[in-house]
């Protein structure tokens, strides 16, 4: 059996071994607003359901390869209010292209296609085209480590929730209807039946 000391290699590498045995990931498309209200959407696979008391989410923006937060991470730290829509199939190639490096100001929805939809208790909009997406705030910002691919663990709670209405039976989403993906290592997804 291999064995890597991850202690001895660096962010690169260790991501890379990491992000092929940590499978499969959801993905959160996320939308965030800076304070003057220009829009930013990215996909984040590291991704997950937190708590239920108050109901909670997190993702996890890696500072990028200079060192430097996201859009999403200083938008939310700004505004405190993001969206989270969940990536279909049908979704899948729109969302790669909203993980493109774009210039700051430039909003992913106008680039790459996807419809706006209203929040109601958030500023942020949602991706219509989602079958799910979730409004919350901001409950904690933690950042771990420093410099290139760094950690910044957004937690936040879940304060609305928008579901098809036609994926519901028994009043609760049916998983095998909303025809999700999820990220597994390198450019490759799964499916979930």
């Amino acid at each position: 059996m291999a064995v890597f000391d991850l202690e001895q290699l660096d962010a690169r590498r260790a991501y890379g071994l990491l992000a092929r045995v940590v499978l499969p990931r959801p993905i959160a498309l996320v939308s965030s607003m800076d304070s003057d209200g220009v829009g930013n959407l990215a996909p984040f696979s590291f991704f997950n359901l937190g708590g239920m008391n108050p109901p909670s989410v997190m993702f996890c923006p890696l500072n990028d390869r200079q060192g430097v937060n996201k859009d999403t991470v200083r938008n939310i730290r700004q505004t405190g209010e993001y969206t989270i829509s969940l990536v279909t199939r049908g979704m899948a190639n729109r969302m790669n292209e909203a993980s493109w490096t774009y210039p700051p100001g430039v909003d992913e929805f106008d680039q790459v296609g996807f419809t706006r939809a209203p929040s109601i208790k958030v500023a942020p909009g949602r991706v219509a085209e989602s079958p799910v997406s979730m409004e919350l705030r901001l409950f904690q910002l933690v950042q771990h480590g420093e410099g290139p691919l760094a950690s910044n663990y957004i937690i936040g709670e879940v304060v609305q929730l928008h579901v098809d209405d036609r994926l519901l039976r028994d009043g609760l989403p049916d998983h095998r209807q909303l025809d999700l993906i999820g990220r597994l290592g390198g450019d490759d997804y799964c499916h979930v039946a």
